[in-house]
């Protein structure tokens, strides 16, 4: 995905990670939300916007309340705090280019990110850019969270967990070997498969894709980026990418597919491993991977996961407290931020962030940490250190090159329906779409393959309601071919959605290898309106359930009329995702996120 680079430079105005970045929450964007308004009496408070990362923002929320309502004074004013939950990569990225509240909602004072190399990252971003540095030297942590690969607990127990030391390595050697889980007795668990999430987008997969630079190079500290551009490096780091299933936004896919997964009786073939952080292995294993404080009748999966933490060494998830050094931080703000960050690290408030599965700031456990919800509080027992900004954009450049190929075809709905117009945008459906598709070109890297098809009813008498536009091909041989076709694209007739889908679907399935990561993005504004109208059947089509190429069906409900519940279906049922823009003008940022898959 080296183009996202270049969507970012033209986008955004800087070059590392734009969209949205956090791991639990996919719809967390900059988003132009609205921070809660003080109530009136509080009007002439000083306010101070901190924005979270997505994972904790329910807590410190939460905190945040109990502080307004203590009455706090602080240098002899009175305070209100709001905090918001812009992701980490849509913030950094924010941030770096100047922070706009309109798309990006409201300004933060203090930023408190997932982990400390997003400020890295946006510093050196910001420098790039020529815009001020407004992020401080030193930014304390307020929580923690380690990160392990998640593996369902037999898996892990068979390599020797909890007792065993289980590093890359051990993962490597079962990414490469042919007999796969045989290798260790278990040929009914077929090869080993890895989720991680795209480091561009999401902490976990940063954090991931660092520590498998630290275990390739053999070094626990002062990673350089010699040692990032070493060819015996890219050779390690490039036999783990190939067994992942495909990347994303969010760990919160992989999870929520494992737990549909578990409840069918098919927890142990979806896949063998997913790199989280550790509070998300606890709250799996409550039935509750999405942390939904409001969740009720939770019901725990049959097989739950074990927290394995890399012998190499684990990043950490440090929340970290950063209040900004920009204009509009005045003293009476940086004064009630200091006050609101000693609360927070006081003992009553730090058992807040343990009782919720986080670590607190020194790294002491809560009482859900235990071996019998999957995790081990004593580990990890070697933590690793962010490289500096330098080296994390070699490593970022490195994965590019090296992470796994896809093979994606892109299936467009082209009915009468997207000729209708999007209210405030000057165009249609089909014309947004159209730009959103051409934009999410430039985010296939060299060795990807990509394809185009459309679809609706209105085909020549007998002929199939769609139609291939564009081959599978090399991404440099067809991407002119495919942006020119998608700029062409007219809307005419009604939806063949389940025909449309399943012909996709084989079209892709017949050329699949495990050498790439197979997938179809369906985008549609309607409901099925073709004589094909048996969904159970193309659900049963899309099953991945012990096929080890697995063709995965992103999809994409477009504009208020479409049909999400059943989008969601045909998603779920190829263990992918569906991606809900039913504001059409979202579409930009949306196929953002789709193609952060792959």
């Amino acid at each position: 995905m080296a183009a996202v680079v270049a969507l970012a430079v033209v986008v955004a105005g800087v070059w590392w990670f734009v969209g949205r970045g956090g791991d639990e929450d996919p719809a967390a964007g900059g988003g132009g939300e609205a921070a809660p308004s003080a109530p009136g009496d509080r009007a002439d408070c000083v306010q101070l916007v901190v924005a979270s990362s997505p994972e904790k923002h329910d807590v410190l929320s939460a905190l945040a309340e109990e502080y307004n309502g203590a009455d706090r004074q602080v240098g002899g004013s009175c305070s209100w705090v709001q905090v918001t939950r812009p992701s980490s990569g849509a913030a950094a990225a924010a941030l770096a280019r100047g922070w706009d509240e309109q798309t990006d909602g409201p300004r933060p004072d203090v930023w408190s990110p997932a982990a400390s190399g997003w400020i890295e990252i946006a510093r050196l971003d910001a420098r790039n850019a020529d815009r001020p540095d407004v992020f401080p030297t030193e930014a304390p942590s307020i929580a923690s969270s380690p990160l392990v690969v998640a593996m369902p607990r037999p898996m892990a127990e068979a390599l020797g967990w909890p007792d065993a030391a289980i590093g890359w390595g051990d993962l490597r050697e079962l990414a490469t070997d042919p007999a796969g889980w045989s290798s260790v007795g278990h040929p009914e668990w077929g090869r080993f498969k890895l989720g991680k999430t795209n480091p561009n987008f999401s902490t976990s997969g940063l954090n991931a894709t660092v520590g498998t630079f630290f275990a390739a190079t053999g070094v626990s500290s002062d990673l350089t980026v010699a040692q990032v551009e070493d060819p015996a490096v890219a050779e390690y780091v490039r036999a783990l990418e190939t067994s992942v299933v495909h990347y994303g936004d969010t760990t919160l896919t992989f999870l929520d597919n494992l737990l549909a997964a578990d409840q069918e009786g098919q927890g142990m073939t979806y896949v063998s491993a997913v790199t989280v952080e550790e509070k998300s292995v606890l709250d799996y294993n409550a039935g509750n991977p999405s942390a939904d404080p409001d969740a009720t009748d939770l019901e725990p999966p049959r097989t739950p996961l074990a927290a394995v933490y890399p012998a190499e060494g684990s990043l950490l998830s440090d929340s970290p407290y950063a209040v900004l050094e920009a204009d509009w931080v005045d003293d009476q703000k940086r004064a009630v931020a200091e006050d609101l960050l000693a609360w927070l690290l006081e003992g009553a408030q730090q058992q807040r962030f343990a009782e919720a599965g986080f670590r607190t700031a020194g790294g002491e456990t809560g009482p859900l940490a235990t071996t019998d919800n999957g995790v081990v509080p004593e580990q990890p027992t070697a933590v690793l250190g962010t490289p500096v900004a330098e080296v994390l954009a070699a490593i970022r450049d490195a994965w590019e090159e090296y992470r796994k190929p896809a093979r994606v075809l892109m299936v467009l709905d082209v009915s009468g329906s997207m000729a209708a117009d999007v209210e405030g945008t000057g165009a249609s459906r089909l014309e947004l779409a159209q730009r959103a598709t051409e934009g999410a070109l430039d985010q296939f890297a060299e060795q990807d393959q990509i394809g185009l098809w459309a679809f609706s009813s209105e085909q020549a008498q007998g002929a199939d309601p769609w139609r291939e536009v564009v081959p599978l091909g090399a991404r440099d041989d067809v991407v002119e071919d495919i942006a020119s076709a998608v700029r062409s694209l007219v809307a005419d007739g009604g939806t063949a959605l389940y025909a449309t889908t399943k012909a996709a679907h084989r079209s892709v399935e017949s050329e699949a290898s495990t050498d790439s990561i197979n997938a179809v993005v369906l985008l549609t504004d309607g409901v099925n309106e073709h004589s094909d109208n048996d969904l159970r059947t193309v659900l049963d089509q899309l099953s991945t359930e012990g096929s080890e190429t697995g063709v995965r069906v992103f999809t994409i409900g477009y504009g208020e009329d479409a049909d999400q519940e059943t989008l969601s279906a045909i998603a779920e049922a190829s263990r992918a995702r569906s991606y809900n823009a039913s504001d059409a003008a979202s579409i930009d940022q949306v196929m953002v996120d789709v193609v952060s898959n792959f």
